[in-house]
């Protein structure tokens, strides 16, 4: 060990408050400063799969929030212990489920009936009425310009066709029944979700975001591979191919076992990948595509895991998907001295690795 961890609680060492979507009262967590690099430089290695200096943790190198804060547009936030309702710009209706931590489309409800007729029916929220620039400033001022200014949006092409139809079900039909309608929805939605690019960076300096949409099932994606070529692959092309445009860093957040969509993933222009690890075969990812997609890997720890164990899983995880680079992360613990010594140890540990690469 070559660096020596700082021992909880010492007053030499900065505590930043860090809120998160899985507490509604957030983290407390230590801040390293003398840094090789910048963060944000640091970052950027990281997520184009080149040896950064340190593994990524978002829990202390990012200034993170909803496009909802930034915005004003009514959207789901995350972190709620109640039960409520709530309508989206598109009109769509949701309900948060405090036990599941999110949000689901309200039973029995939907926005179009027939997608044929969505040029008639669906109205893209002009972005205008909302006041970003008010909202954007506000949460800026509670910012590290130092850090990496990650930004999550919320409904992505099919997540948006889904939302629209009322759920899985007839969104998936559509796309079997009428692949031109859809497609031209989703061609039209890309280019609203371009305008929505454009007003977040005109009041932030954004480096990354990420993109919600969900894919598949833990068994198999929801619709195949021809149906992503025709139909999906274009407009989020479009999308991803903007952001780059603008310096931003590409995350897609897509849920269920999407193994196939990898190769489409890549050509797409992707960066990190958010997906979900008990879906997904992750060392096999890591050896075939991490040369080109980064992985994030949370360091969830068990309930009844010891300290020593906390502190192994950190090392597995750094050892396993960090080398080369191509690894985001981040540690969370509800126990204070936990969190303090496990954001430590994943600086650190992954500081040593890296020197010794």
């Amino acid at each position: 060990m070559k660096y020596v961890r700082p021992p909880f609680g010492d007053p030499s060492v900065e505590v930043h408050h860090r809120a998160s979507a899985f507490s509604p009262t957030g983290f407390d967590v230590p801040v390293v400063k003398d840094r090789p690099l910048t963060i944000r430089e640091n970052f950027k290695l990281a997520a184009e799969c080149k040896k950064p200096a340190w593994v990524h943790n978002s829990m202390t190198d990012e200034n993170f929030t909803m496009i909802s804060v930034i915005s004003g547009m009514p959207d789901v936030e995350f972190g709620r212990n109640e039960r409520y309702d709530f309508t989206d710009a598109f009109g769509c209706i949701w309900m948060y489920v405090p036990e599941a931590g999110g949000p689901m489309l309200k039973p029995n409800t939907q926005f179009l009936d027939d997608i044929t007729q969505w040029e008639k029916k669906v109205k893209f929220p002009d972005l205008n009425d909302y006041d970003f620039e008010g909202h954007s400033k506000a949460w800026w001022e509670k910012c590290d310009p130092n850090k990496v200014t990650h930004i999550d949006v919320l409904q992505g092409c099919t997540e948006r066709l889904v939302a629209l139809r009322g759920g899985y079900t007839d969104a998936m039909v559509d796309m079997a029944l009428e692949p031109e309608a859809v497609r031209d929805f989703l061609d039209a939605y890309a280019d609203w979700e371009i305008k929505l690019i454009d007003k977040i960076a005109e009041y932030l300096p954004v480096d990354y975001i990420t993109y919600h949409d969900d894919w598949g099932t833990e068994r198999d994606t929801f619709f195949s591979s021809a149906m992503m070529e025709s139909m999906v692959f274009e407009p989020t092309k479009k999308i991803f191919d903007h952001m780059h445009s603008k310096g931003i860093t590409v995350q897609l957040h897509s849920c269920g076992k999407i193994e196939r969509f990898l190769p489409y993933m890549v050509d797409a222009g992707v960066n990190t990948l958010q997906i979900q690890a008990r879906a997904n075969d992750f060392k096999a990812y890591k050896e075939k595509y991490g040369d080109k997609l980064a992985l994030e890997v949370m360091m969830m720890a068990q309930p009844d895991w010891t300290k020593e164990q906390i502190m192994d899983n950190i090392h597995n995880i750094v050892d396993t998907y960090g080398t080369g680079g191509g690894l985001v992360s981040n540690f969370m613990h509800r126990d204070p001295e936990i969190l303090w010594d496990g954001t430590m140890e994943l600086y650190y540990y992954s500081l040593e690795k890296y020197e010794n690469e």
